[in-house]
C-alpha cells in the first residue's frame, strides 16, 4: 500500500490526474479504473475519480502485483562504442526503444542486452536492467548501460547531480538571430493531453542550452547541452522558443520535407567518470546516414 500526502501545489487537482502526474509510467486510465475499483482511498474513504485533492489529504494506493514477466534475450544487431567489466555504451539506431513496455516487449536494446552480457544491474527491474536513463526510440545515439549495482549507482548519481556531459545534434526549424542562449522553463504533462510534455508553470526544473552549427536559410543545425533529462526535454523547448525538430510530428505541426521517421536528434556525445577507475571518459559517435544525407542535400541548396 502506497501512502502519498498532498502538498499545497496540488491542491484542487483531480485525483485521477494528481496520481498520473506522480507515476508517470501509468496512464490516468489506469488510475481511473483503480480508484473504481476501491483501491485508491482519499482519507481513509472511497472516492470517485474527479475528488478534488486538498492539502494535507492522505491518499492511499494499493496497487495491483505485477504480472510476472519475463523479457528474453535476443541476438539484435548491437552497435557496441565501449564496453568494460562495469559498463557497455551502444549507438542506438532510430526506430529501437530502449527498455520494454507497453506494446514493446521485443526487439528492444534491453533485449539485445540481455544476449550480449551475462550480467546487469537489477536495480530497475526485470524491464529496465542496467539502465540508468534511456532515449526516445526515434532519437539516435550513445546510451549507457550499468553491469552491476554498485556502477548503476554511481552513473545514476553523476546524472542526479548532472555532472554527465550529454551533447545532441538537432536539425530544427527557423533561423535564430542569435548564435546561442539557454532555455530554462519547467517542464511536465501537458494539461491538454496526457500523452506529451509541455513547459508549465509547476513542471520540473529542466535547463536545455543550444548553440548554432549551421545555418540553411529555413533550418539550422543545433547543438544541445543537456543540465536536467527530462522526458522529451529538447523536444519541449525548442518547441517552446518557436524551432521545433524537424520531423518531430508529436510537437510540430510543420510536415517534413525530408524522409526522418521521427524528429532529427541525435545524441553524439556522452562523458562520465568511471564508476571505478574514477578516471573521465567521454564518447563520440558520428551522425546517422539519414542526417548526414539530409544536411548533404542542404549545403548543396
Amino acid at each position: 500500500m502506497e501512502q502519498l500526502l498532498v502538498g499545497n501545489e496540488s491542491e484542487g487537482s483531480r485525483l485521477d490526474a494528481y496520481l498520473a502526474e506522480l507515476f508517470e509510467d501509468r496512464s490516468r486510465s489506469y488510475f481511473q479504473k483503480l480508484i473504481k475499483d476501491g483501491k485508491v482511498l482519499a482519507n481513509g474513504k472511497a472516492v470517485k475519480p474527479s475528488y478534488e485533492v486538498r492539502e494535507d489529504d492522505l491518499i492511499a494506493v494499493d496497487f495491483p502485483e505485477p504480472e510476472e514477466l519475463r523479457i528474453e534475450a535476443e541476438a539484435l544487431p548491437l552497435d557496441i562504442v565501449y564496453e568494460d567489466s562495469d559498463v557497455i555504451l551502444i549507438n542506438k539506431p532510430k526506430n529501437m526503444v530502449v527498455h520494454p513496455a507497453a506494446g514493446h516487449y521485443t526487439g528492444t536494446m534491453v533485449n539485445g542486452l540481455l544476449y550480449h552480457c551475462k550480467d546487469l544491474s537489477g536495480i530497475n527491474g526485470v524491464l529496465r536492467p542496467g539502465i540508468v536513463h534511456r532515449i526516445d526510440r526515434d532519437t539516435t545515439g550513445i546510451v549507457i548501460a550499468c553491469k552491476n549495482d554498485r556502477s548503476h549507482n554511481s552513473i545514476a548519481a553523476q546524472l542526479k547531480e548532472h555532472s554527465i556531459a550529454r551533447r545532441y545534434v538537432a536539425l530544427v526549424y527557423g533561423s535564430m538571430k542569435e548564435d546561442e542562449g539557454t532555455v530554462d522553463a519547467p517542464i511536465g504533462r501537458s494539461p491538454a493531453d496526457r500523452k506529451k510534455m509541455a513547459v508549465v508553470a509547476d513542471g520540473r526544473h529542466a535547463v536545455t542550452h543550444w548553440k548554432v552549427l549551421e545555418r540553411f536559410g529555413k533550418y539550422m543545425l543545433i547543438e544541445c547541452r543537456l543540465e536536467t533529462g527530462r522526458t522529451h526535454q529538447i523536444r519541449v523547448h525548442m518547441a517552446y522558443i518557436h524551432h521545433p525538430l524537424v520531423g518531430d510530428d508529436v510537437y510540430s505541426s510543420a510536415k517534413s520535407p525530408f524522409k526522418t521517421e521521427g524528429q532529427c536528434l541525435h545524441a553524439y556525445l556522452l562523458g562520465f567518470v568511471h564508476p571505478s577507475t574514477g578516471e573521465y571518459m567521454e564518447f563520440s559517435v558520428p551522425l546517422p546516414d539519414y542526417l548526414e544525407k539530409i544536411l548533404k542535400d542542404l549545403r548543396n541548396d
